[in-house]
């Protein structure tokens, strides 16, 4: 019995209750060379269709490609990231489908032969507990072109009136990345999927082989999922969820096949292996097409190109370059800055961790460093939906703004307001400070002047101050910050109001 159509979903914990979910992850990685995997073309972003093609590309007679090096060496240091064993001779395959954005209708890629393979991955979960994923293999590959649907309402070919091809991005260099089965994980299998996938986003980005923007689509990823019934060790047939892109879809992705296939086993159906579309708008997945077999692409070995055979001194010095591994640096920082596991997942969440790294390193204090990336900042951002990198701001900056508080040329209010002018691009915090004319009134004269006229104003508050109740002071406090516009020193402004009034603090 086949089920075409989705009963009811069945409540996530009634499903892995009667359930073990298996997943596997595959996830596609734009690297960011400068040229095409195989030609000479550009790969910049964001330039007028079919502008950055070639013969070889477009898949035109007697075009013939070339293998990019630095695609090659990104391969090598993804798989040495990973822990993969890196292969000592592979070679590339021509993947056969039609597809109207692939030009050659054969995709060139790495079949029986990746250059990575045998790797694992250790990722941290919200509470702290560490999950190995173990990796299948990572190989090089290219990208196809983009489709655009023109005329319907979803934006997806049923309903369009006519598509636009470009390809621009055909050729672009790929690395798939694909997990082995990932057992074990049970009711924590779609945090499982998330944490991984971002831990993999930190690894990229720390390789430097691709900035790895989830939302441009340089990194992507297919969720594959089954289920078994508990105590069976036959896995049971997949769906692959593809192209999700960010870290909360790839979560919302797998907690609903979860309970969309335990709803249809539950019913009596079968689960159709096949490919599915994921809608953010309800965290859904619809039908796409019925899934090929490996031996349905009927794989060859690419005639034109030769070999890869990276030297093991060439292996071994890619090796000894690689940076501190994401997880190890955190662990590292965590102890440094005694912060504990949830804020410093807070910080990785807020993409604040080489922000706040470069800030320190630039001088200012982690405490400082932590306080304005993860506070006025991050909230900025957030205010403007973009990632904290993008605000234009920088790790000098910030330091510079840390700098004067601790000189007690400024007090915090006063630093968001240098914070707020650097942001809106009146100049470095210096120039923002003199154009505002935002330092600490630091004039002892003028102080006391503002305490006077501020007890003058408030005798019942000076009363009480006098009768013994010494928080009211903060009253008079309020005056003179107000007064001063809030560029005094709070704490000497207390000092000089119970110093005036014959009261000790």
């Amino acid at each position: 019995m086949t089920v075409t159509t989705t009963p009811d979903l069945v409540p996530y914990e009634d499903a892995l209750a009667t359930y073990d979910p298996v997943m596997g992850l595959e996830v596609h990685v734009e690297l960011g060379t400068k040229t095409k995997m195989f030609c000479g073309c550009s790969t910049e972003l964001g330039q007028d269709a079919n502008t950055q093609t070639c013969p070889t590309c477009l898949g035109l007679p007697g075009a013939l490609p070339v293998v990019n090096a630095i695609g090659v060496e990104s391969a090598i240091k993804i798989g040495l990231a990973l822990h993969c064993e890196i292969a000592e001779w592979c070679r590339f395959a021509r993947k056969n489908y039609f597809y109207p954005d692939m030009p050659k209708n054969f995709q060139t890629s790495q079949y029986d032969e990746p250059i990575a393979f045998n790797g694992y991955l250790d990722v941290q979960l919200e509470d702290g507990e560490v999950f190995r994923v173990e990796i299948e293999r990572a190989h090089m590959e290219e990208d196809t072109g983009k489709s655009t649907h023109v005329g319907g309402a979803t934006g997806r070919i049923h309903g369009a009136s006519h598509s636009l091809l470009d390809y621009n991005r055909a050729g672009i260099p790929l690395i798939e990345i694909v997990t082995k089965p990932i057992v074990g994980a049970g009711e924590r299998a779609p945090e499982v999927a998330k944490a991984y996938v971002a831990e993999l986003r930190e690894l990229i980005k720390a390789l430097g082989v691709s900035e790895a923007r989830m939302e441009q689509g340089q990194m992507r990823c297919d969720v594959n999922l089954s289920l078994r019934p508990k105590g069976q060790e036959k896995f049971g047939t997949r769906s692959e969820t593809k192209n999700v892109n960010s870290l909360r879809s790839v979560e919302r992705a797998a907690r609903f096949e979860i309970q969309r296939h335990a709803a249809v086993l539950g019913a009596g159906g079968k689960i159709v292996q096949e490919t599915r579309h994921f809608h953010e708008d309800d965290g859904s997945t619809t039908p796409g097409r019925v899934k090929e077999e490996a031996e349905d692409y009927r794989y060859f070995p690419e005639p034109d190109l030769v070999p890869v055979a990276p030297s093991r001194e060439w292996v071994e010095a890619l090796r000894a370059e690689l940076p501190e591994l994401p997880l190890a640096q955190r662990n590292r920082l965590r102890e440094e800055w005694g912060v504990s596991a949830h804020d410093m997942q807070s910080i990785l969440n807020a993409g604040a961790i080489g922000p706040i790294v470069a800030t320190i390193n630039a001088g200012a204090d982690a405490v400082s460093a932590r306080k304005w990336w993860m506070g006025e900042l991050a909230r900025n951002a957030n205010e403007q939906g973009v990632d904290l990198g993008s605000l234009p701001i920088t790790p000098e900056h910030v330091a510079r703004v840390s700098a004067l508080v601790a000189a007690g040329e400024l007090n915090d209010k006063l630093a968001r307001q240098v914070i707020d002018g650097v942001l809106k691009g009146e100049g470095t915090p210096d120039e923002v400070v003199e154009k505002r004319g935002l330092k600490v009134v630091s004039d002892e004269g003028a102080l006391t002047a503002a305490v006077e006229e501020a007890i003058a104003g408030n005798p019942a508050i000076a009363d009480k101050i006098r009768g013994g109740k010494v928080a009211a002071a903060g009253a008079l406090v309020g005056a003179v910050m107000k007064a001063t516009r809030g560029q005094a020193d709070a704490a000497r402004v207390k000092e000089l109001i119970l110093e005036q009034l014959g009261v000790e603090g």
